[in-house]
């Protein structure tokens, strides 16, 4: 990569740190906080509460690319960060689930993700685009990693309304970032928008939309999970909110002493598909985990740890095939398409658990990420890894 891609993908990670960290931020805390409001929120209630921020997002996603080709690249990252702090605001100052939700939805119709991924192809050259994403994929793990720890801490400081103010004040420092550091491209150089036929060739795709359902898997499982875990280790686990950052500190730095012999053994004997299947295993371990084994603070914390290992890999895995397999004129619609069913995941995962355990409890919640994840599994087997040499 030349100075300046590096530069542009540095710059554009943090846009999407800054507001990721927003979001990661109350995803430890945000059910026992919900759990607590006035008027007794059902749990269908407090999923869609976190959930709708995927719907928005889902049905918003393409419209913002698109619209980007036409009125550029930056007014609609304005726009979409407006529309976060808008929201952020809203949420925070609710006294009752149903403000939050609106508030949630608002976030979430800030939806920049394929806008940001579009303006990344704007100012990298083919050849480098993949490190450019691999810039950014790792911003977004720290930053996740990074959530865990604090937000608890956070919380004991100005609790979880103070939280999403902290959410508005990170987009407006993003917005300075984007005014005055991002370089924004002549519109002649900017790629041509996609026609119904390109749309229609990337969604009829089957390679790209086995990745697409495992993007959806991921993250359904991962807010389910997180909907339930500090209510597991408060109660089974018997350890207080204020304290829940150091289980998370001691499972991700476990997590990531595992993960990183993983990534190079798997590149360097050419086992990248055998450690993919692996680690879509371990994340239907996991389930299993926490509907027999939990019931401690030790099984939880195992539970977490296989979690992590499995979803490290595949976070990291998911963006990098798709920008492989995807058409290079076409790899920003891909993303699109990708980040629209990554933002359905967080929808499934959060209202759709909510209904579930409101019937069948936290075993059922976990037993539907099972049947999701068993079906992942079954499409990834017969998967076949993209070259290093051809990309498209």
């Amino acid at each position: 990569m030349s100075p300046a891609e590096i530069k542009s993908s540095v710059q554009l990670a943090s846009i999407y740190s800054l507001r990721m960290l927003g979001i990661f931020l109350i995803l430890p805390i945000f059910s026992i906080y919900a759990s607590e409001l006035s008027g007794s929120p059902t749990e269908f209630q407090i999923g869609l509460a976190f959930g709708i921020y995927g719907l928005t997002q889902a049905i918003l996603q393409i419209p913002f690319g698109m619209s980007s080709d036409h009125f550029g690249r930056k007014p609609m990252i304005y726009l979409g960060l407006l529309l976060f702090v808008i929201g952020s605001l809203v949420a925070g100052v609710s006294e009752e689930i149903e403000g939050i939700i609106i508030g949630r939805a608002i976030q979430g119709s800030g939806a920049i993700s394929a806008v940001l991924t579009a303006l990344l192809s704007d100012l990298t050259s083919d050849k480098s685009r993949t490190k450019g994403m691999a810039i950014i994929g790792i911003s977004i793990g720290l930053t996740f990693a990074l959530s865990l720890v604090i937000s608890p801490i956070l919380n004991t400081l100005i609790g979880v309304p103070g939280i999403f103010l902290l959410m508005a004040t990170l987009a407006v420092v993003a917005l300075g970032v984007v005014r005055f550091f991002i370089h924004e491209p002549s519109r002649k150089k900017q790629i041509k928008s996609a026609s119904t036929t390109d749309i229609r060739s990337i969604l009829r795709n089957f390679d790209l939309n086995r990745l697409n359902f495992g993007i959806f898997v991921l993250h359904a499982s991962q807010i389910s999970m997180f909907m339930a875990v500090p209510f597991y280790l408060i109660n089974q686990g018997e350890i207080s909110l204020d304290q829940h950052w150091l289980i998370y500190l001691v499972v991700l730095a476990i997590s990531f002493i595992v993960i990183v012999p993983m990534i190079i053994f798997s590149e360097r004997n050419n086992k990248s598909k055998e450690f993919f299947v692996l680690s879509i295993s371990l994340i239907l371990l996991t389930q299993f985990l926490f509907i027999y084994f939990a019931d401690g603070i030790f099984g939880i914390i195992a539970a977490l740890i296989v979690y992590f290992v499995g979803f490290n890999y595949l976070e990291a895995s998911l963006p990098s095939l798709v920008s492989k397999l995807a058409p290079i004129q076409r790899r920003g619609l891909a993303l699109g398409v990708y980040n629209t069913f990554q933002s359905l995941g967080i929808f499934v995962g959060g209202s759709f658990r909510g209904l579930i355990a409101s019937f069948y409890g936290y075993q059922g919640a976990f037993l539907f990420c099972s049947l999701l994840t068993i079906i992942w599994l079954f499409l990834s087997i017969s998967m076949k890894m993209p070259t290093r040499k051809k990309l498209n």
